[in-house]
Protein backbone atom coordinates (compact mmCIF):
# COMPACT_ATOMS: atom_id res chain seq x y z
CA UNK A 1 0.00 0.00 0.00
CA UNK A 2 0.98 3.50 -0.71
CA UNK A 3 -0.37 6.39 1.46
CA UNK A 4 -0.47 9.86 0.25
CA UNK A 5 -0.86 12.98 2.42
CA UNK A 6 -1.48 16.16 0.13
CA UNK A 7 -0.97 20.03 1.64
CA UNK A 8 -0.39 23.40 0.76
CA UNK A 9 -4.24 24.46 -0.43
CA UNK A 10 -6.18 27.56 0.43
CA UNK A 11 -7.69 31.31 -0.69
CA UNK A 12 -5.89 33.06 -3.00
CA UNK A 13 -6.77 36.01 -5.55
CA UNK A 14 -6.19 35.47 -9.45
CA UNK A 15 -2.67 35.74 -10.61
CA UNK A 16 -1.51 34.64 -7.33
CA UNK A 17 0.14 31.60 -6.80
CA UNK A 18 0.04 28.40 -4.24
CA UNK A 19 2.28 25.91 -4.11
CA UNK A 20 0.80 21.84 -3.61
CA UNK A 21 2.76 19.32 -2.17
CA UNK A 22 2.23 15.33 -1.43
CA UNK A 23 4.38 13.37 0.24
CA UNK A 24 4.27 8.96 -0.07
CA UNK A 25 4.88 6.59 2.27
CA UNK A 26 4.37 2.92 2.91
CA UNK A 27 5.63 0.91 -0.55
CA UNK A 28 7.08 3.67 -2.38
CA UNK A 29 9.48 1.81 -4.10
CA UNK A 30 6.53 0.48 -6.08
CA UNK A 31 6.04 4.15 -7.64
CA UNK A 32 6.70 4.89 -11.30
CA UNK A 33 4.95 8.35 -11.60
CA UNK A 34 2.65 10.58 -9.37
CA UNK A 35 0.58 13.49 -10.38
CA UNK A 36 -2.42 15.93 -9.61
CA UNK A 37 -6.28 15.68 -10.58
CA UNK A 38 -8.62 18.25 -9.92
CA UNK A 39 -12.71 18.16 -9.24
CA UNK A 40 -14.52 21.34 -9.90
CA UNK A 41 -17.57 21.31 -8.32
CA UNK A 42 -20.39 19.55 -10.97
CA UNK A 43 -17.71 18.16 -12.75
CA UNK A 44 -15.64 15.21 -13.57
CA UNK A 45 -12.06 14.61 -12.22
CA UNK A 46 -10.02 15.60 -14.51
CA UNK A 47 -5.83 15.35 -15.23
CA UNK A 48 -3.34 18.28 -14.30
CA UNK A 49 0.07 16.70 -14.65
CA UNK A 50 1.89 13.74 -14.13
CA UNK A 51 5.78 12.73 -13.60
CA UNK A 52 7.57 10.01 -13.85
CA UNK A 53 9.35 9.01 -10.47
CA UNK A 54 12.88 8.07 -12.52
CA UNK A 55 13.24 9.88 -15.50
CA UNK A 56 11.70 13.07 -14.21
CA UNK A 57 9.50 13.24 -17.31
CA UNK A 58 7.02 15.44 -16.99
CA UNK A 59 3.00 15.84 -18.56
CA UNK A 60 0.44 19.00 -18.12
CA UNK A 61 -2.96 19.31 -19.51
CA UNK A 62 -3.24 22.28 -21.68
CA UNK A 63 -5.21 24.59 -19.35
CA UNK A 64 -2.10 24.97 -17.27
CA UNK A 65 1.30 24.79 -19.66
CA UNK A 66 2.99 27.53 -18.73
CA UNK A 67 1.49 28.49 -14.96
CA UNK A 68 1.99 24.94 -13.52
CA UNK A 69 5.22 22.99 -12.93
CA UNK A 70 5.34 19.52 -11.63
CA UNK A 71 8.11 18.34 -9.78
CA UNK A 72 9.66 15.48 -7.77
CA UNK A 73 11.93 15.18 -4.50
CA UNK A 74 12.49 11.19 -4.92
CA UNK A 75 14.67 11.35 -1.12
CA UNK A 76 11.50 13.12 0.58
CA UNK A 77 9.23 11.09 -1.95
CA UNK A 78 7.09 14.51 -2.50
CA UNK A 79 5.82 15.72 -4.97
CA UNK A 80 5.05 19.22 -5.83
CA UNK A 81 2.63 21.42 -8.15
CA UNK A 82 3.62 24.82 -8.29
CA UNK A 83 0.86 26.93 -9.28
CA UNK A 84 1.61 30.53 -10.75
CA UNK A 85 -1.13 32.66 -12.59
CA UNK A 86 -3.79 31.12 -10.58
CA UNK A 87 -7.84 32.27 -12.23
CA UNK A 88 -11.00 31.59 -11.06
CA UNK A 89 -11.81 28.15 -13.25
CA UNK A 90 -8.44 26.72 -11.53
CA UNK A 91 -11.18 26.59 -8.44
CA UNK A 92 -11.13 22.76 -7.55
CA UNK A 93 -10.37 19.94 -4.96
CA UNK A 94 -7.09 18.86 -5.81
CA UNK A 95 -6.11 15.58 -5.54
CA UNK A 96 -2.60 13.73 -5.34
CA UNK A 97 -2.54 10.62 -7.16
CA UNK A 98 0.33 7.71 -7.59
CA UNK A 99 0.41 5.16 -10.22
CA UNK A 100 2.54 1.67 -9.76
CA UNK A 101 1.98 -2.10 -10.40
CA UNK A 102 -1.05 -0.91 -11.92
CA UNK A 103 -2.31 -0.08 -9.16
CA UNK A 104 -3.56 3.89 -8.32
CA UNK A 105 -3.23 5.30 -5.12
CA UNK A 106 -5.37 8.89 -4.26
CA UNK A 107 -4.69 11.68 -1.63
CA UNK A 108 -7.60 13.16 0.38
CA UNK A 109 -7.69 15.95 -1.94
CA UNK A 110 -6.68 19.65 -0.96
CA UNK A 111 -9.13 22.74 -1.97
CA UNK A 112 -8.09 25.28 -4.12
CA UNK A 113 -9.85 28.16 -4.51
CA UNK A 114 -8.94 31.33 -6.68
CA UNK A 115 -11.16 34.31 -6.63
CA UNK A 116 -11.75 37.37 -8.77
Amino acid sequence: QVQLVESGGGLVQAGGSLRLSCAASGRTFSIHSMGWFRQAPGKEREFVAAINWRGGTTNYVDSVKGRFTISRDNAKNTVYLQMNSLKPEDTAVYYCNAKGRGRDYWGQGTQVTVSS
